[in-house]
């Protein structure tokens, strides 16, 4: 299932306030559906989906496996509220933004650290998860800094008892992991920046961590979901 959540028919155009009932919705409507098998659910979320996953893992009930392909351990452009919870986004500093020869915007320095400061209060609490975690990573993702991300969050959850999530690094890949054979992305208009920007990788190794993580993510949820190898 693709859940839409901003810019679509009757939901919302921005992302400044999202609310997460809306996605634990979508997660009831699996866990009651006769095609699922359950107990629990997965969640697969790159980019800005990823950490609105980590957000529904760590708040919501019936998420047994999550992927986070490049995704933020911090909440992003807009306050999540649940219940009687807000999340604030984690701030930015567009001065950093440094622009390319080519006249592309690189926003890899843009937001601040949630490990700092206010920005403390961004970071999703993903101690709270039951889920087992598998993060993504292109090492040479020029959105933001996802290897750093997804070390905070290991570090978080081992701090709290919890399994230590498996992370995959992939040297000289950008932000857009996409399904094995999508021609790489290397620049592209940000909807929310306002205008182009790199996304980092090298046509080669990006390709060739393509097909990895697609196999990768798949026995992930065959292991959680399914139980099989």
């Amino acid at each position: 299932m693709a859940l839409a959540y901003h810019n679509y028919e009757d939901l919302p155009k921005g992302l400044e306030i999202l609310h997460l009932e809306y996605f634990e919705e979508a997660v009831n409507y699996l866990l009651d559906h006769p095609q699922v098998k359950g107990p629990g659910v997965g969640l697969l979320g790159s980019s800005k989906g990823g950490d609105l996953c980590l957000s529904m893992a760590s708040f919501l009930k019936g998420i047994t496996a999550t992927v986070l392909i490049n995704g933020s351990v911090a909440n992003v452009g807009g306050a999540l509220h649940y219940k009687d919870e807000i999340l604030p986004p984690v701030g930015l500093d567009p001065n950093r933004v440094r622009l390319t020869k080519d006249g592309l915007a690189d926003i890899v320095d843009v937001l601040n650290s949630p490990l700092e400061g206010a920005d403390r209060k961004s970071f999703i609490p993903v101690e709270r998860a039951e889920s087992a975690f598998l993060f993504l990573v292109g090492q040479d993702d020029h959105n933001w800094k996802s290897e750093f991300y997804a070390n905070e969050a290991s570090k978080r959850l081992q701090a709290h008892g919890r399994k230590k999530p498996e992370i995959i690094c992939y040297p000289e890949t950008g932000h857009y992991i996409e399904p094995p054979y999508f021609p790489l992305c290397q620049a592209s208009l940000h909807t929310l920046v306002g205008g182009p920007v790199i996304w980092g990788g090298d046509p080669r190794a990006h390709a060739t961590a393509q097909v990895d993580a697609w196999k990768q993510l798949q026995t992930f949820f065959h292991k959680h979901l399914v139980g099989k190898s």
